[in-house]
């Protein structure tokens, strides 16, 4: 970007840090706000030298933009929390006092100490989303399954309506993988590409933006200071650091766009597939043993998702149970009536 652009990002940085520090009823967090946007308009500062040093002109006086007079609106009415990938995606810093992981979190003191904090976060999270993802294929597929069975009995019918629902649901949620994955990433390398600008331009402003954060999560600021010029003074995870501390992005846990596409679709087509072998092989039977068949699986996978909750085992298994197997039943008595109605 231009001198003129970077002048104008940091004055809509400044505009939105005031925005905040206006409705934060936390005292430490509006300093720190009140803090990152005087140090916004001094980065903005050396941008107009810079414009000056190239012959570019910058405006006497900086009116945001539509979308940061949004944006502004929208903090006033949902609060900073709700809009933290927003404010992140528009340079908005000190966003990680927001997490909730960071209350009582012991500051690092050096790169290992912050590194060894966010180790091991992502294992737990795909499998979560993997057990959620045979939930969806199981629930949506049964469902299916079930309404066309109310208005029909015709198993050739109800083979390939299953089989229709198992790719367009384990498709619809590939793809959604993908695109919510790959935007994330888009995110984060802009982000972490201004930072790595930042960095070259003004390193002790970006190590003040940090002491910043660390001092409003309780640390004397002298130390919060010479924490944060350790922990930026190694190229190598400096950037990683003020991704973290912040942005309160996680590089970690980004993972691949096509590897989450590829197991949305196998966790999705596996819980789909439950309810629609039985139309295959059991016969005269086969929509009385899809169902138990549904049932089964939704208790197993409940209690799985006890893991998760933290809620006992048999709880959860009877919950998703019964959640699953009423909506399968709603769809059946919904099927019926539109099949007596067309018949």
């Amino acid at each position: 970007m231009s001198a003129t652009e970077n002048w104008a990002e940091e004055m809509q940085s400044a505009y939105l840090y005031r925005v905040l520090a206006e409705v934060e009823p936390d005292p430490v967090k509006r300093t720190l706000f009140l803090r990152l946007s005087e140090v916004a308009e001094s980065q903005a500062g050396i941008w107009v030298q810079q414009a000056h040093t190239q012959g570019a002109t910058v405006p006497a006086r900086f009116h945001p933009p539509l979308r940061a007079r949004l944006v502004a609106r929208l903090i006033r009415i949902l609060g900073p929390r709700a809009l933290r990938p927003v404010l992140a995606a528009i340079k908005v810093r000190g966003l990680s006092v927001y997490s909730a992981s960071v209350r009582g979190h012991a500051m690092p003191t050096s790169v290992q100490d912050f590194g060894q904090r966010h180790r091991s976060t992502t294992s737990g999270g795909n499998l979560r989303a993997a057990v959620f993802g045979v939930s969806d294929g199981l629930v949506s597929n049964t469902s299916l399954i079930m309404g066309m069975a109310g208005a029909m009995h015709d198993l050739k019918v109800l083979l390939l309506t299953g089989a229709a629902g198992l790719l367009a649901g384990a498709l619809s949620m590939a793809a959604g993988e993908y695109v919510s994955m790959r935007s994330q990433r888009e995110m984060y390398e802009y982000q972490i590409g201004l930072e790595r600008e930042e960095l070259d331009e003004y390193p002790d402003e970006e190590a003040e933006e940090l002491a910043l954060i660390y001092q409003a999560r309780g640390v004397p600021l002298e130390q919060a200071r010479a924490t944060a010029q350790s922990l930026l003074r190694n190229p190598e995870h400096a950037l990683d650091t003020l991704a973290r501390e912040e942005l309160g992005l996680n590089p970690d846990e980004l993972g691949s766009p096509w590897g989450a596409a590829v197991w949305s679709f196998l966790a999705f087509a596996l819980g789909a597939l439950v309810p629609l072998v039985p139309l295959w092989f059991a016969g005269p039977n086969a929509i009385t043993i899809s169902a138990g068949a549904a049932v089964v699986a939704l208790f197993l996978v409940g209690a799985v998702l006890s893991l998760f909750t933290g809620k006992q085992a048999l709880w959860g298994g009877l919950r998703l149970a019964l959640i699953g197997g009423g909506a399968g039943v709603i769809a059946y008595l919904i099927g019926a009536l539109l099949g007596a109605g067309l018949a």
